[in-house]
């Protein structure tokens, strides 16, 4: 068997990217899929500008966008009231970012994703489980469960959430957030859709729970996400996130949200894990990517991103460490990786966290917040522009954190009763 120059392992969002990107630098690469055939499950995902700017780089932009929908605002709203809170004006966005944002089906970008690939002439092997990475004196090895071995220059592991790889760095586990996710498409042809504004995301934030909705495919679906903490996982019990705390979630939100969960696939439901940050992402030449390094929890929709821009940044720090003859220094290329891309997902997964603390707030806490959120003005990008804008390729470039607001700043009847919190909070501001 031929040795490639890269194996990727994992045929999902992060692990074809990568493919695509290291192929474009001229290398030979072959991705291992564990699974019998390509696919991806899911809904809707959303696509930030600092995914949008990579996409048109790769060329792929206009057929992402021909798949998706590109909204005009995003929008929040209170879960139990049904009032508007604050809007993001996507069109006014696109033009201080460069690019737009947009929607599309998880399974859309990830067969554009793979469509690519193939044109590319990735290397694509289905049915091969890798069990086990080792450093050999030329680069990488991975064994299957097949006992089959394959080795390369280098090894990238996006083998996701329950990463074999990462054990080479850290013995760790999940991290589970005791909430849990139902998702459900609705056609156009439902009432339902006729009652939404298909050019808006919507995002309606209430009591432990929020929910979701945007068009997709033109037009064609309404994708509709609800989410809600588990009282049986609060208590400890394997049975948790039933279609019934679904419903009790929900028991007190506004009459539309309530209207929607008519429509959730109930036969299945999506538990909320994420990982604590690691910083150490490079082992001889295995390196993580995607999951496998930063799984987040979903709350400000840059997982499948932080997996796509992992792939961008290495790939072009290959071409920054690649010599005349072709050859790669994959020393230096890694480190350069490994230099950035962690210290970014750190801030993105401890954010997502306290961006998720926000949305589920009650009480007091809750009217706080909505205080808050009606002052901002649609136009001010402070929460934003540290996460939208051009993808880091060294430490140097990476833009400083926003100011956090203190959720006592805000003027509401009794709030004295209330502990002061962060709107949004990392824990640095550099």
């Amino acid at each position: 068997m031929s040795h490639p120059d890269v194996i990727v392992v994992g045929g999902g969002i992060g692990g074809l990217g990568a493919a695509f990107s290291l192929t474009r630098q001229g290398l030979s690469v072959r991705l291992l899929e564990r699974a019998p055939a390509f696919g991806e499950v899911g809904a809707g995902i959303q696509l930030a500008p600092n995914c949008t700017r990579i996409l048109d780089d790769y060329g792929l932009l206009e057929e992402a966008k021909g798949l998706g929908v590109v909204p005009d605002a995003m929008v929040m709203r209170d879960a139990v009231d049904g009032d508007e809170l604050t809007r993001l004006d996507l069109r006014d966005l696109e033009k201080r970012y460069g690019y737009p944002y947009m929607v599309i089906h998880r399974s859309d970008l990830h067969g554009l994703l793979l469509r690519a690939c193939e044109r590319a002439g990735v290397e694509l092997i289905t049915d091969a489980q890798v069990t086990s990475y080792e450093n050999t004196d030329g680069g990488a090895r991975v064994t299957l469960a097949s006992g089959e071995t394959h080795e390369a220059g280098v090894v990238i592991a996006a083998d996701g959430l329950h990463s074999v790889a990462r054990k080479l760095f850290v013995d760790d586990e999940p991290v589970s957030s005791a909430y849990v996710a139902y998702r459900g498409t609705v056609p156009a042809e439902q009432p339902r859709v006729r009652s939404v504004d298909l050019s808006e995301v919507v995002v309606h934030v209430g009591p432990a729970c929020h929910f979701v909705h945007y068009g997709l495919r033109g037009g064609e679906l309404l994708n509709q996400v609800a989410v809600f903490e588990s009282p049986k996982a609060l208590a400890g019990r394997e049975d948790w996130g039933t279609p019934d705390e679904l419903d009790a979630a929900f028991a007190q939100t506004c009459d539309f949200v309530q209207d929607g969960l008519q429509f959730m696939w109930r036969d299945k439901w999506w538990r909320m894990f994420d990982r604590e940050p690691i910083m150490n992402w490079v082992h001889g030449r295995i390196a993580l990517l995607g999951d496998s390094a930063h799984p987040p929890l979903q709350y400000i929709a840059q997982g499948a991103i932080m997996a796509i821009e992992d792939g961008w940044v290495l790939g072009e720090h290959v071409a920054r460490n690649r010599a005349e003859d072709g050859t790669v220094d994959w020393g230096a290329a890694l480190a350069a990786y490994e230099a950035v891309r962690p210290e970014h997902c750190r801030r993105v997964l401890t954010t997502s966290r306290k961006w998720g603390e926000l949305w589920h707030l009650d009480g007091v806490a809750r009217e706080q917040r909505n205080a808050l959120l009606r002052a901002r003005d649609t136009y001010d990008y402070a929460f934003t522009d540290w996460l939208y804008g051009p993808t880091a390729l060294t430490p140097d470039e990476e833009p400083p954190m926003f100011t956090p607001i203190p959720l006592s700043s805000a003027a509401v009847e009794d709030a004295g009763r209330a502990e002061g919190e962060p709107l949004t909070v990392v824990g640095d501001a550099a």
